[in-house]
């Protein structure tokens, strides 16, 4: 395996062409290993990996503390490359409930402060807001963060979540450097507007759920048993009918991985790859051996008659549920 760079945009870092995702680390998948997710932080550093993806609101700051304590304990050139992007604004309560998204500047510089002392460092490399605040012009919040690039506490700024309207608005604001969005072979909507917007603006993409929460991992079976606070049984996709049909999908995606001698997961990911070199797929890995089969994404080249296949077994919209439950679904712009 080696590891290649992407740049996120143009205004963006150079990163590891894989990102690792750490949210299933501490939050929405039932319990982790924490001596494991550490072991595996270190494990993606060690093998060339950059970027680690968190969020102020991912355990309500255990995810943040997770990744400064493994970065404390990195050796310190695998500590110095790692790049942090942070989301914020997610509003929660004392019994892990959800109560909307906050983008009042004040807001957005507490949420920053509070994150910069829970991860240990100096500065936070790429800082977004989760979702769009209805009742905030984004405009203003990110102003806000480009206030936070002005005086080093913030390197680069991204978005999360929203539409081609918005990065426009955002980027006649600041300087945005990606948006990290859901994008996967069961997951393509930004392909229609949102994907043809941030190329003409140089705007990279950290793509996140490339596997579909596992879904199309070739791992997930419709047996399983899903633990309590897994947000995949709550999840459209993973229901009845949906998820029989989603993992008929997921079996004929394996025979082209098992033509090629790979695993689905490898597939999965290579394909998110392929898209271009302005994408850059997280990875949700919270197992070193999960890690290990995700990178090996990195060695599969996929050819025309390859990619063809894939369209075929998997074609774009097949997928049946939305990604999310209703009322998440509502905070999302498309």
């Amino acid at each position: 395996m080696t590891m290649r760079t992407r740049t996120l945009g143009t205004t963006g870092p150079q990163v590891s062409a894989l990102g690792l995702g750490c949210m299933g680390m501490s939050a929405l998948y039932g319990e982790a290993d924490r001596a494991e997710s550490i072991a595996t932080i270190h494990a993606a550093l060690e093998a060339g990996v950059t970027l680690l993806d968190t969020g102020d609101f991912y355990g309500m700051g255990h995810n943040e503390m997770l990744i400064g304590e493994a970065l404390r304990a990195a050796p310190a050139a695998r500590r110095e490359q790692a790049l942090v992007s942070v989301k914020f604004g997610a509003l929660r309560d004392p019994d892990g409930g959800w109560s909307g998204y906050d983008g009042r500047p004040a807001a957005v510089k507490s949420f920053a402060a509070y994150s910069l002392q829970r991860l240990g460092v100096d500065h936070i490399d790429v800082y977004r807001i989760a979702r769009l605040d209805p009742d905030v012009p984004i405009e203003e919040t990110v102003g806000a963060i480009a206030e936070l690039v002005e005086k080093g506490h913030v390197r680069h700024i991204g978005l999360s979540e929203v539409g081609a309207e918005t990065v426009r608005r955002a980027a006649a604001t600041a300087p945005i450097s990606d948006l990290q969005i859901e994008y996967s072979l069961i997951s393509r909507g930004i392909e229609d507007e949102i994907l043809p917007t941030t190329r003409e603006l140089g705007i990279g993409i950290t793509a996140y759920g490339v596997l579909s929460r596992g879904l199309i991992s070739g791992h997930f079976t419709a047996d399983r048993q899903l633990g309590a606070g897994d947000f995949r049984a709550m999840s459209p996709r993973f229901q009845g009918d949906n998820l029989r049909h989603n993992l008929n999908l997921v079996e004929a995606l394996r025979k082209i991985a098992e033509q090629k001698g790979v695993s689905v997961a490898q597939i999965a990911i290579a394909w998110v790859l392929s898209r271009g070199a302005d994408v850059v797929p997280l990875v949700g890995a919270r197992r070193r051996d999960r890690l290990t089969e995700a990178l090996g994404a990195l060695d599969v080249t996929l050819d025309t008659a390859d990619l063809a296949a894939i369209e075929e077994a998997v074609p774009a919209g097949a997928a049946a549920g939305d990604r999310y439950p209703a009322a998440q679904m509502a905070h999302l712009e498309s």
